[in-house]
């Protein structure tokens, strides 16, 4: 080879290896904790997705997932929503499967209505929860499920769910909102690190499913809006729900186990319930609620480290008769509650029904509820406790809160700081001092909080990754 020529092909090969390296500079490797990890990799754009926030990339997803089902007994496999913004329709996962969300990824969920799926009730609520009959298919959605990861570096699943709260106040919808992601019939599910908004009603419902991991998530949706639940674990058991953000227009996390007779056939309680490090603003509702749909059963939730800033109430039990079924074995620690209207509400009072079908006489068993270690400022009213009349509801204990009561506006005094009746059970160390149904013992008492751990607090997430070019 002449000496021109050599020159020429070491020249070529120098660009060529400065353009390997620029590109391997250019891609970025992300490591995120999951439940597990995964052999295959795939990227949306493998599969004709557009980031452009105008294509519409359903038939992508879809493709994407249903290509990388064949590798769920080979190691798994993970789909990368890479920097963009991706609109799409409804779309369901599979199994041994993550979905990873880039930091600077934006998931629209499409206004066009047209593209929901209508899907029957669910089982345990015989109707949907907007409308008699069936209800509109969740944007990400999956049922019969083994090991699934939603997860992302804080990037962002928004539901754009404007058109949905607008047609609910109009009562124009003929079926019930799509959730933003609901998983049903599943186990071994991680929903992780992400930003989700303005979902069209509740955000995260997991549905008849176990071993369930929720964290790391900040939930967003204006405070007006209808029914955007921010958490809602529905008949599920061993579930963790930790380190979450929620500014929501109706409970940060409501939990749920059907309505009246439909859930009371059904008979699948939730249960093993971890929920710390909530921080939660929703000025018409609870930063956790208990019901009102309870009538499947509610057991051993255990709740601390709560904060709460001009939120309605603390940890609200919801029930009335027709809804049969138990709330019992309910532990909270370690509240904040700065501004809220009152901290402690048990009411037998929420009357909505699916239908004219329930049985007014399946009264709830509601006992065993222990708050300890709450500390809440500009406070309307420190309890409102109110049982039934032919089924009182025992066993609270409430030790060591303080309440600080917010003066009346009109005469610049407190207004009656609690109102009890058809309850029973326990208080030490309360103030302002509790109504008399709670009886003050005479010794320090502090309700209990189990010492266990629960199997699912147990589970560690392992550290896998990603390239993103």
């Amino acid at each position: 080879m002449e000496s021109h020529q050599l020159s020429c092909f070491y020249i070529a090969l120098i660009l060529a290896c400065g353009g390997l390296l620029l590109s391997s500079s250019l891609a970025e490797t992300v490591q995120f904790p999951a439940l597990n990890c995964r052999k295959h990799t795939a990227y949306l754009t493998d599969f004709g997705g557009k980031g452009d926030g105008k294509t519409l990339n359903t038939a992508a997803f879809q493709s994407a997932i249903a290509n990388l089902s064949k590798y769920a007994s080979d190691g798994g496999a993970q789909l990368i929503v890479p920097p963009g913004k991706w609109l799409t329709g409804p779309f369901n996962l599979t199994s041994h499967f993550t979905l990873y969300i880039h930091k600077d990824a934006v998931t629209l969920g499409t206004q066009d209505i047209s593209e929901y799926t209508i899907i029957p009730p669910l089982p345990s609520y015989g109707q949907g929860r907007d409308a008699p009959g069936p209800r509109m298919i969740s944007l990400v959605f999956g049922t019969n499920l083994t090991d699934v990861v939603i997860t992302g570096g804080n990037g962002t699943i928004d539901g754009q769910g404007e058109v949905w709260w607008e047609k609910f106040r109009k009562k124009e919808l003929t079926y019930t909102r799509p959730y933003l992601i609901e998983i049903m019939y599943s186990k071994q599910i991680q929903i992780s690190n992400l930003t989700l908004l303005n979902s069209p009603s509740w955000v995260v419902h997991p549905v008849y499913s176990s071993d369930i991991v929720i964290q790391d998530l900040t939930i967003l949706a204006p405070i007006d809006s209808e029914n955007t639940d921010g958490i809602d674990p529905d008949s599920c058991s061993n579930v963790r729900i930790w380190d979450n953000y929620i500014v929501s227009g109706d409970d940060c996390i409501a939990v749920k186990s059907g309505w009246d007779e439909y859930g009371i056939a059904v008979g699948m309680p939730t249960k093993h319930l971890s929920i710390k490090r909530l921080t939660c603003i929703s000025p018409f509702s609870a930063t956790i609620a208990l019901g009102s749909e309870m009538s499947g059963g509610i057991q051993d939730v255990r709740a601390e480290d709560l904060k709460a800033l001009n939120t309605e109430s603390g940890v609200r039990i919801k029930t009335a008769p027709g809804r049969g079924g138990f709330v019992k074995d309910i532990y909270v620690r370690n509240a904040e509650y700065h501004t809220m209207k009152y901290v402690f509400w048990v009411s037998g009072e929420y009357n909505s029904h699916p239908d004219k079908g329930f049985d007014p006489t399946a009264l709830p068993n509601i006992t065993g509820i222990n708050y300890s270690k709450i500390n809440a400022k500009n406070v309307t009213i420190a309890g409102k406790l109110i049982g039934l009349e032919k089924d009182p509801f025992t066993g609270i204990c409430i030790s060591d809160a303080t309440i600080e009561m917010r003066a009346d506006d009109d005469d610049n005094k407190p207004k009656p700081a609690w109102n009890c009746t058809d309850i029973s059970g326990v208080a030490s160390s309360v103030t302002p001092k509790p109504c008399g149904q709670l009886v003050e013992s005479q010794k320090p008492v502090v309700c209990e909080f189990p010492t266990d751990k629960l199997p699912i607090e147990n589970v560690e997430l392992t550290t896998c990754s990603a390239v993103i070019s």
